[in-house]
Order: C-alpha cells, then sequence, then structure tokens
C-alpha cells in the first residue's frame, strides 16, 4: 500500500540569515586586504601579453606623432605601424590563422580583417590603437577565467606537499607526497594536515573532518579508526598506515571532480560558440553589404569592428566555470558543466527521508516483545540478523544491542530485499527483519492497528515464519532541514518527500519541515515511478538522496544529488555530491545555478542588442573606427566582468577558502 498526501504546512516559513557560523574568514573581505589582492592580480597578470599591449601602445603613439610632424612620410609611417600591428596582433594571427585551416569565422579572424583595413585605409594609428584594445580584452578575459579556477587551486594547494615516513625500524624520513605509496606508514603531528586515507596504527586524537564530510564537529581517531585525506589533526600524534594516496584517496577524488566539471562543456556554452559565430558572419555580411550601397569602405570596416562576440563567447564558459567554482568553496560539487546547467532549471525538489531531511543517526527508542519473548531476546536476534547488513536502521539495532551488552549469534545465511527488509539464518532458525510488508496479512492487521498514529519507524521481527514483536526507531530531523526547504520554496520550487515508511511517520516529517507533498509506504521501484510520473508531467526534477536503495532514483532524476555522508554507490550514481550535512548548502547550490542562468541570459540579450545597433550605426556612418573599437572592447569587457562577478562568493556560503 502507498499513500499521496499533501502536507498542511502552518504558517508561512521565513528562511533567517545564516550567521556567526565561521564559515569564512571575514579579513579576506577587508580593506586591509587591497595590497594583497592587487598583489595577486599582478601574478595572475599575463606579462608577455601585457607587455605587448604596452609595446603596441607606445608604437602607436609614435604612430601619431610622426602623423602629426612628418606627415609626408607616408611610408615610413606605414613601416611602423606595420612592425607594430605585427609584434601586436602575433597571437591573434595565430589564432587567426588556426581558425583558417579549420574553415571557422571566428572574433580573432573578424578583427584581424578589422585592424588590417583599416591600415590598409590610412587609419595608421586607429588599427593599433584597435589592437591595443583587443590586448587588453584578451589579458582581461585570462584574468577572470584564471579566477574561475582558483576553486580548484586551493583544493589542491590544501595538502602539505611534503609528509613524514615511518621507516620498520621506527627512523622516520621526509618523503614528497606524489612518492607516497599504499602500505606505507607516516606520522601526523598535531595541527596536521591528513594528506592520505588510511587506518590509524597507534596514537589517539580529534579530526576536523568538515572538508570530506561537511560535519564541524571532531571525530575521535584511535587505533583501528579510518582518516581521510583533507581532514585536520587537532590534538595527538597519529601513525597511518596508507590505503589511498592521490587520485585513489578520498581528497583526490573530489579534486578529479572539479577538474573534469571545469573542464567539461555544458550545452549552453556550445549555444554560445554558434551564436559567437553567426555574430561574426552577419558583421562580415553587414559590412559587404554595407560597402555595396555606400561605397564608404570606412563605415564598412567600422561594422566588423564594432561586432564583439566574445561577451558570450568567453562569458558564458566564465559563467559556469564560476558557479562550479563557487559551488565547490560552499562544498557543493557538481561533476560537470551540463548539470550545473540543468540545475538552473529544476523545478521539482524530491527528496529521500532518511539520511538526507533526517539526520542519518537513527536510534531504538522501544522494543515491544510478543508474549513468550523477552525485549532483551528479541533485540538480540534481531542484531544478530542485522549484523552484516548495510542498511542504516539495521545498523541502530546492532548499536542497541551492542549497547546493552546483548550476545550476537553468528549469522548462517543473510540476504537483503530493497523495500522489504533481511532475512537471515541465526542459530539455524529463519529470522525476518524489515517492514510490515515481511509479515502474513493477520499479524499485518493486528500490529497495524497496534501502532497506528506513532511517528516513528517500526521495525518487525519475525521467527520461523511468526511475528515475535517489533522495535520501534527515531531518526531526527536535520536542524537546516526547514529553513533549506524554505528558501527553496521562496524559488518557486515544489518540494517533495519519498519515503518507505509509514504515513505517520512522512506525515510527521512533513509538517515538521514544511514540505510540500510526501509519498509513503514505497518500494525502491514505486521511488522511480513516482519519478517518471513527475517527468511526464513536464517536471524538472532533482533528486536527493544517499543509501544504496536512492542510486536509480538518483539516475533517473535530471539531476541527482547525493549526501556526502552517503554511500559510495550513492555518490558514483549522482550528477552532484553535497559534501556538507548542512542542507542550507543544497540551497545555495540551486541560487548559484539560477544566478548562473540569469547571468548568462543577459549576457545573451546585451550582446545582441548592442552588436546589431552597434552595426546599424556603423552603417549609416555614426561611428568612427576608433569609437566603433571602444564599443567593441567596452561591452565585451561588460559582459565578461558580469560573468565574473558570479566568482565572488557571499560570505555566507564559502566554507572552504
Amino acid at each position: 500500500m502507498e499513500c499521496t498526501l499533501n502536507a498542511r504546512s502552518g504558517n508561512d516559513r521565513s528562511v533567517n540569515a545564516q550567521s556567526g557560523n565561521n564559515r569564512l574568514d571575514n579579513a579576506q573581505h577587508g580593506s586591509a586586504q587591497s595590497p594583497a589582492i592587487a598583489l595577486k592580480l599582478w601574478d595572475r597578470t599575463d606579462k608577455p601579453m601585457l607587455l605587448r599591449a604596452v609595446g603596441t601602445a607606445g608604437i602607436a603613439i609614435i604612430v601619431l606623432l610622426m602623423e602629426v610632424l612628418v606627415p609626408t612620410a607616408i611610408w615610413m609611417i606605414a613601416a611602423v605601424t606595420a612592425a607594430g600591428l605585427v609584434y601586436g596582433c602575433w597571437p591573434i594571427i595565430i589564432e587567426a590563422w588556426h581558425d583558417i585551416r579549420n574553415r571557422h569565422m571566428s572574433m580573432d579572424l573578424s578583427m584581424l580583417i578589422a585592424i588590417a583595413a583599416a591600415a590598409a585605409i590610412g587609419q595608421w594609428t586607429t588599427s593599433l590603437l584597435i589592437a591595443v584594445f583587443v590586448l587588453a580584452a584578451e589579458i582581461l578575459e585570462d584574468l577572470c577565467m584564471d579566477s574561475g579556477r582558483d576553486a580548484l587551486s586551493s583544493l589542491m594547494a590544501f595538502l602539505p606537499n611534503t609528509v613524514t615516513v615511518v621507516s620498520h625500524d621506527g627512523t622516520t624520513k621526509a618523503l614528497a607526497l606524489d612518492d607516497v605509496l599504499k602500505g606505507m606508514v607516516v606520522r601526523i603531528t598535531p595541527g596536521d594536515r591528513i594528506p592520505v586515507d588510511g587506518l590509524v596504527i597507534s596514537g589517539v586524537s580529534e579530526l576536523d573532518q568538515s572538508r570530506i564530510t561537511g560535519e564541524s564537529a571532531l571525530v575521535a581517531a584511535r587505533k583501528g579508526s579510518e582518516v581521510y585525506a583533507g581532514s585536520v589533526n587537532q590534538q595527538g600524534a597519529l601513525e597511518v598506515r596508507v590505503t589511498g594516496v592521490g587520485e585513489d584517496s578520498s581528497y583526490g577524488r573530489i579534486i578529479e571532480t572539479v577538474r573534469e566539471a571545469q573542464n567539461s562543456q555544458a550545452p549552453v556554452q556550445k549555444l554560445a560558440d554558434r551564436m559567437a559565430t553567426a555574430l561574426v558572419s552577419l558583421a562580415v555580411v553587414g559590412a559587404f553589404v554595407t560597402w555595396l550601397l555606400t561605397r564608404d569602405l570606412t563605415s564598412a570596416i567600422d561594422v566588423i569592428i564594432v561586432a564583439g562576440a566574445c561577451g558570450i563567447a568567453a562569458g558564458t564558459p566564465l559563467a559556469m566555470l564560476a558557479c562550479i567554482a563557487r559551488s565547490a568553496r560552499s562544498g557543493a560539487y557538481v561533476k560537470d558543466g551540463m548539470h550545473m546547467q540543468r540545475l538552473s532549471t529544476i523545478d521539482t525538489v524530491i527528496f529521500d527521508k532518511t539520511g538526507t531531511i533526517t539526520k542519518g543517526m537513527p536510534s531504538v527508542v522501544a522494543v515491544h516483545a510478543t508474549a513468550g519473548m523477552s525485549e532483551h531476546d528479541l533485540l538480540a536476534v534481531a542484531a544478530s540478523a542485522e549484523v552484516n547488513s548495510e542498511h542504516i536502521l539495521g545498523r541502530a539495532i546492532v548499536d542497541a544491542a551492542r549497547q546493552r551488552s546483548l550476545d550476537i549469534a553468528p549469522v548462517e545465511s543473510f540476504s537483503y530485499r530493497p523495500g522489504y527488509g533481511i532475512e537471515a539464518v541465526v542459530m539455524k532458525e529463519p529470522v525476518s527483519v524489515g517492514s510490515i510488508d515481511t509479515l502474513d496479512a493477520t499479524d499485518r492487521h493486528s500490529v497495524a492497528a497496534a501502532f497506528n498514529g506513532q511517528a516513528t519507524t517500526m521495525v518487525y521481527v519475525t521467527v520461523k515464519g511468526s511475528y515475535v514483536g517489533s522495535i520501534e526507531i527515531e531518526d531526527a530531523v536535520r536542524s537546516s532541514a526547514e529553513s533549506a526547504i524554505a528558501r527553496l520554496k521562496s524559488m518557486g520550487k515544489r518540494t517533495v518527500m519519498l519515503s518507505g515508511d509509514r504515513e505517520e511517520v512522512a506525515r510527521h516529517i512533513a509538517q515538521l519541515t514544511g514540505i510540500d507533498e510526501y509519498h509513503c509506504n514505497l518500494k525502491p521501484e514505486q521511488k522511480l515511478d513516482r519519478i517518471e510520473e513527475m517527468q511526464s508531467q513536464g517536471r524538472q526534477v532533482a533528486m536527493i538522496g544517499d543509501g544504496v536503495n536512492d542510486a536509480p532514483a538518483l539516475t533517473k532524476a535530471d539531476v541527482g544529488i547525493a549526501m556526502g555522508s552517503g554511500t559510495d554507490i550513492a555518490q558514483e550514481s549522482s550528477d552532484a555530491v553535497l559534501i556538507s550535512s548542512d542542507m542550507n548548502d543544497l540551497a545555495r547550490l540551486f541560487s548559484v545555478a539560477q544566478q548562473g542562468r540569469r547571468v548568462i541570459a543577459f549576457n545573451f540579450i546585451g550582446t545582441i542588442v548592442i552588436d546589431v545597433a552597434g552595426m546599424v550605426l556603423a552603417g549609416f556612418g555614426f561611428l568612427t573606427p576608433l569609437l566603433a573599437a571602444l564599443v567593441h572592447v567596452g561591452s565585451e569587457s561588460a559582459f565578461i566582468l558580469n560573468s565574473a562577478r558570479l566568482l565572488r562568493a557571499r560570505r555566507h556560503e564559502q566554507r572552504f577558502d
């Protein structure tokens, strides 16, 4: 049986500002950082390109003086101009030649044609100044794109370059991280950043694993504990046997995800390339038509000069790169540009319940045994059956038994059926632990009546086919769930919860969090049916989950988002990973994607309007070559800077800088 109801959410919930969360070093935003920022920009600047621009500007001044002082020395002026253009335009010439060989009309090729044409009609100084403007725009574009790669650079720079390796005889030596191999033992002193995945073989400490799991609470580490690259050792010294290093470590996989995402191309980028080519081609055709109608070569050249398609050709990939980088800094890793683009179109956000909306740390709150069996015996037999289970409820049962020091018997066989539960043979007796569907019709009816109305998860136990009792489990809702869902709703997104739990539990969670709609008593395949149904209605669906049984739904959704605390299978099946357990980061991810979409749309529309208007004005002779170049470079720079705005995260967004 499954149910579908709309959750009644009381009063409208407002999203409170999240302040004082210590996610960002405030000094990064202070005016005292201005010299450091200027130095950083200078370090990033393409020095050869800057030198070329300055040199070309100097030659332009010389040519201007020659035109004023010796206007009759035409050949000398032409020779100096030609030398200046070859020097200044050499990078453009190389790119243009590449485009010619590939039969591709590009901005570089059209600008080279315009510069050469301006020089050919005697606009010596103007042709050189246009070259300077183009070089300046190239420098600006490179600076912005380089800033967009900061997320990857900061991730890579976090790990130490060298580590302390402990030899078999107990001696230590420093070794480059790249030379560390699996099986080696490394020593981690207090305050060190852990460079590898591994197992603690000696020492006791506490670790900050927020970069990997998003959890701000320190995690205890002792002999036998797993540690992850990217964590920070807080107190005691540890010796760790390496199980993963570099790309094989958890941190390395995060870095590789961001790298692949930054190198990917979203569909909108391909559209931008086609649009840029169309605008350049239109400018060339417009110039030819202008010359045919007016016989004014200067106006025809102005038509080519004024058309600036780099606002979308460069601004679009920069916007996508900025969105990916900004999301990464707040702990959400989108695997490629296509899915970042899809995130901006999502109108329905679907949540799994356990481990997503709830904390994923359920605990046993009550044990209800039937006559003839004690509560301790019931919990012991259920824990014995669940001891090999990876399901979060099974682990809660095993933990409860161990906390009570109950004996856990060996399991002779074990099988798991998603949506139902587990079957095992314990002490030569068949045992099942799972949902109400594991019971026969008579028992199902009686227990349903007994526990009707309770907002806790019930797990039912049978031995040799007979119902022997139930275990009541509760999982607290994440503190950030209500505010995150309210923010998603304020963005116009419909929120839905899919749960395999009973209606009472699902309704209770939906009312606590303000979720619009919930579906309960669902098996994994029925969750897929719900997603397909919503997609058939024209909805763009994102699915957020954390478990093995969520993997098919994550794959089916338009965008699948896995919780960082979830299983490896869920993360591999997803299109994005939310490292943090703070669900407000999910709302921020959608917000960043929508901002990117708005910026790209503005750049598209603005570029088309300015280019078409500029070409019309140039065709009627209202623009000089120099003014056309200023319009070209000015609009192009404005749209690139508009995309670069996305690089600057708001204070509350930044988690990992």
